[in-house]
């Protein structure tokens, strides 16, 4: 059975030149076999999609059956009708399970996919804040939490991502500029995250990773703005499937000013936009306009004690001071967005996160705000991943590095 360790790339029969020759077909075949994933296929279909003689498909298929990177199944119905008990292979998910890890300051999230991109686990747990060292402590209760519910043993992790707010580093792989998480700067996340999973971790972007996720459910190419909304604000840029990073701090859209005399402050926990319109923001919007209204729908709903759903779903019920309360958040959000359209002219804008469910009723007020200050109307949409965009992305990367370091899709193939 493969593990961790395995790894079919390497060949080990006969001279160089057949030894990459097997290497290259098995890798063909495998490739044709995770693009299909999870459904699986038969040998006459791998024949078809690698160009590869019969035999050379059945031997590699034979290859990955012994090595456990494919399982095996029985004939369909058309087969078993037609008289051809031919069988069908599939990804074989549990032979590089891989996990995913979205850090926030009052939220941490794991996931746990199999090779074929199925999730077998995925656990939250919030808090009122916690000091980088608590956030540390939590990180690996939840991983642990994780592992256990998908039945996973730690050693069987094949590759891990992280995803935190903040700058990334690329040459040292810590955080920069995470003032909402005291300390978290000095923290060695990819260390930590190896000492429970031994096993190569990477450290990403939060949006960033977010942003993976939203392409890959979209498909398609073009320009790609992903915004990340929740209590902080941050995108990511997808170009034609590739992620633009800039020099690393792309898509920091949090720290737009919206006001003349807003500046950047790093000691401060949040950027102007986040402090204008995040979900906190949204929350205390709704709580003072329920205290100047007492009779509206904001005030029955709960007064002071209002969080953002509330300020949404009083709108969606043509609450007149909770609608007024969204145009001010679409109004100012809208203008700090419209300079960043302007100058990508994306094919979508997509706002995922946690505020992404609040629905049409905030939708339609951006769109309405963007058609005044944009040329190209880019299409909008609410991300159905809502909160789990990150922790998406994060599980994707983490495939993709299994995918890039143990079976490189080939470029060459032989008919023989």
């Amino acid at each position: 059975m493969a593990g961790k360790g395995s790894d079919m790339s390497k060949g080990t029969v006969g001279g160089g030149g057949t030894t990459m020759l097997r290497r290259i077909n098995v890798a063909a075949v495998l490739d044709a076999v995770r693009r299909s994933a999870p459904a699986p296929l038969r040998v006459a279909e791998l024949v078809e999609r690698t160009g590869l003689a019969r035999p050379t498909v059945a031997q590699a298929v034979d290859e990955l059956l012994d090595a456990g990177w494919l399982q095996q199944h029985g004939p369909d119905s058309a087969d078993r009708s037609l008289g051809r008990p031919a069988i069908r292979v599939s990804l074989r998910g549990r032979a590089a399970p891989v996990l995913g890890l979205d850090v926030g300051p009052h939220r941490v999230t794991v996931g746990v996919s199999d090779l074929a991109g199925r999730k077998l686990s995925l656990v939250r747990r919030s808090g009122p804040g916690w000091t980088a060292q608590e956030l540390l402590g939590v990180i690996s209760e939840v991983i642990t939490e994780a592992l256990a519910e998908a039945e996973v043993p730690a050693d069987d992790i094949a590759a891990a991502v992280a995803a935190s707010p903040g700058i990334v580093d690329e040459h040292t792989g810590r955080v920069q500029l995470v003032p909402s998480v005291p300390g978290w700067s000095a923290i060695d996340l990819i260390k930590h995250v190896r000492s429970l999973l031994d096993c190569p971790v990477i450290l990403d972007n939060d949006a960033n990773l977010a942003a993976l996720a939203i392409a890959a459910a979209r498909g398609g190419t073009g320009t790609l703005l992903a915004v990340q909304w929740g209590e902080r604000l941050g995108a990511g840029i997808v170009i034609d499937g590739r992620l633009h990073r800039g020099t690393g701090a792309a898509g920091e859209i949090g720290f737009i000013a919206t006001a003349p005399d807003d500046v950047i402050n790093p000691e401060d926990s949040r950027g102007p936009l986040e402090r204008a319109v995040g979900s906190e923001a949204i929350a205390t919007l709704g709580r003072q306009a329920a205290l100047d209204n007492p009779d509206s729908r904001l005030a029955e709903l709960g007064g002071d004690q209002l969080d953002t759903a509330d300020v949404f779903a009083a709108a969606a019920e043509r609450d007149p001071v909770a609608q007024a309360v969204v145009q001010q958040v679409a109004r100012d959000f809208a203008r700090a967005l419209a300079p960043a359209v302007l100058v990508l002219d994306p094919t979508a804008v997509v706002i995922g996160g946690g505020v992404a469910r609040a629905g049409a009723v905030l939708l339609d007020a951006i769109s309405d705000q963007l058609r005044l200050l944009t040329l190209n109307h880019p299409k909008l949409e609410l991300s159905a991943l809502a909160e789990d965009a990150v922790v998406t992305g994060a599980m994707r990367m983490a495939l993709d590095e299994v995918w890039q370091r143990k079976l490189p899709t080939p470029t060459l193939t032989s008919t023989t």
